[in-house]
């Protein structure tokens, strides 16, 4: 039988995890450029801190883990004969693998609430799971990259996201991204004007697959969901949103007249979107999209999504949102909250297709010291770790050559490799020393490899 992997999961080469480090690298400064810190939370959690958190949809995606040992021991008869799978699952699984980072970091929270300095800052880079169905730029395991802010309801927050946002893609050279934003008390007051309050989360689940299935894909899902026609057919304006930022703004506080909730959520994206127009952003675009709706239960507010640039087909590359209750749900009322995530993976294929990774290398030694004379292993070796000593990178070639083949195998490996400087020998104590871009060769001590190559 052939050795494999799980579909949705992957390998990576040297090379690419020298890109992926790259992105965490650019990502991870810029979190704490803008102040956050580091945390980290377990790869599983127990079932009951995930399940419901997600809606529906996102509690189907979680991996369940079995319980240890015979998980089936103690699980009635009747029960295992029904093959009821909703009701087994709560018996054999008390765990799962974490679907996101935002959920974790609200259970921290409540858990280390006394150790925690309001409003606390976090960033968190780590892998998620989710048992969706593989394709290009959806995995089953992926990193996140998030950074959130509890304790404070400061609008200002928002707008720091919109630049941290920009910030990233810019020093990644990712150009013309495209920030969506939205408001969830804008579709709760859609919801509510067009009179299908009671299925306000079937409404935006829908809605949000606007770009994906179309509209007539919506208005399908919203009659299979028992949406009325009549409140499909006020809702259609919203499919076809155009206009500027203040144009959508305009119209949306007249849909939304009667609704109070509506009016407030316009009035909260009205002032991210002026103050962001007044700071002005490096190569993205903020751009409303009242259909943005990301499909979650937990997010009372802001709304958002990061789109590629357009000559890249591929989904989100970023997303988040304000979350005003979600640490209530583990008994820690009154704080708000507000996050984004930046999805890794999707981003190194748009940097992939735009062919933005030339400038990033791999690991490699500065100085290789080639292996022709076993003689001279322990000297090598000694001069190998004063120079690591001094943070020079060195390798000494392990297999010694006992033939020219093997010195030209050894030439070859340097070749390949690209490394720049080169010893051979020794020589009356001196070590023979080859720039390989310039062809130069020299006898130096070890300090004056060191002035050399520093």
């Amino acid at each position: 039988m052939k050795p494999g992997i799980p579909k949705g999961t992957r390998d990576f080469s040297s090379t690419q995890v020298a890109r992926r480090n790259f992105i965490f690298n650019i990502i991870k400064q810029a979190f704490e450029v803008h102040g956050f810190q580091p945390i980290e939370t377990p790869s599983f959690e127990n079932s009951s801190t995930l399940m419901g958190k997600y809606g529906e949809e996102g509690d189907r995606l979680i991996f369940k883990i079995l319980n240890s040992g015979d998980y089936l021991s103690k699980v009635d008869e009747t029960l295992l004969t029904s093959k009821d799978s909703s009701k087994l699952t709560g018996k054999i699984s008390e765990k799962a693998l974490r679907y996101d980072l935002t959920v974790p970091f609200a259970r921290y929270v409540v858990q280390h609430q006394n150790d925690i300095t309001f409003p606390f800052k976090r960033y968190q880079i780590q892998p998620v799971w989710r048992a969706d169905r593989p394709q290009k730029g959806r995995f089953r395991e992926f990193y996140q990259c998030d950074a959130d802010v509890v304790g404070s309801d400061s609008l200002w927050q928002e707008i720091e996201f919109v630049q941290l946002y920009d910030a990233v893609f810019s020093k990644l050279q990712i150009n013309g991204t495209t920030i969506k934003i939205n408001n969830r008390k804008i579709l709760s007051g859609i919801a509510e004007v067009i009179g299908a309050k009671d299925k306000l989360i079937d409404f935006t689940v829908a809605l949000d697959k606007l770009d994906k299935i179309g509209k007539e894909g919506v208005v399908n899902e919203m009659v299979s969901k028992g949406i009325s026609a009549t409140a499909i057919e006020k809702v259609q304006p919203l499919f076809d949103f155009t206009g500027s930022n203040t144009d959508k703004l305009a119209s949306l506080k007249n849909m939304l007249s009667d609704s109070e909730e509506g009016l407030k959520g316009v009035e909260e994206l009205t002032f991210v979107i002026n103050n962001i127009a007044a700071l002005g952003l490096k190569t993205s675009t903020l751009e409303l999209d009242v259909t943005l709706a990301r499909g979650l239960n937990y997010y009372t507010g802001a709304i958002f999504e990061v789109a590629a640039p357009k000559e890249v087909k591929i989904g989100s590359i970023g997303g988040g949102g304000r979350y005003d209750d979600l640490t209530g749900i583990f008994g820690l009322k009154g704080v708000s909250g507000v996050g984004i995530s930046f999805g890794l993976d999707r981003i190194y294929l748009v940097m992939e297709e735009l062919g933005l990774f030339e400038a990033v290398t791999l690991p490699k030694p500065k100085v290789l010291f080639l292996n022709f004379d076993e003689s001279e292993s322990l000297a090598k070796m000694k001069a190998i770790t004063t120079l690591r000593s001094n943070g020079i990178k060195t390798e000494l070639y392990p297999d010694v050559a006992l033939s020219g083949n093997q010195q030209k195998k050894q030439w070859k490996y340097v070749d390949k490799r690209g490394i720049e400087f080169v010893v051979t020998s020794i020589e009356d104590g001196k070590f023979k020393f080859k720039n390989t871009q310039t062809r130069e060769e020299n006898n130096l001590t070890i300090k004056e490899i060191i002035k050399k190559v520093q």
